[in-house]
């Protein structure tokens, strides 16, 4: 199903912004994030569903009430988070932040 990348607020969208002109390690976080945002947007269900019990009360204080939270994984060991929403008829694939496994683990309580 296609959808629509947008991100969960403004200091995302920036963050990832300021990864574009940074370098290495960062420019390649950007590229997988890019390659990711391109996978999501023809199928918004390719990354694995997060269980509900395990969502951090913190993400919906930050981006308000989510429904179900996913995570795609990128190289080095990086995970992105996002939530799955819709608007009219719209598949949307809403950003909410990229991490490193560790700290994936310790957000998520593994």
């Amino acid at each position: 199903m296609n959808s629509k990348i947008v991100f969960g607020n403004e200091k995302v969208r920036e963050s990832f912004e300021k990864l574009k002109n940074s370098k290495s390690e960062e420019k390649q976080l950007y590229d997988s994030l890019v390659k990711a945002f391109g996978k999501l947007e023809k199928n918004a269900f390719s990354g694995i569903r997060i269980q509900k019990r395990l969502v951090p009360k913190e993400y919906e204080q930050k981006f308000g009430e989510l429904g179900c939270l996913w995570k795609y994984n990128l190289p080095n060991a990086w995970r992105l988070i996002y939530s799955v929403g819709k608007k009219e008829v719209i598949v949307l694939s809403i950003i909410l932040e990229w991490l490193k496994h560790k700290d994936y683990e310790k957000r998520f309580k593994y």
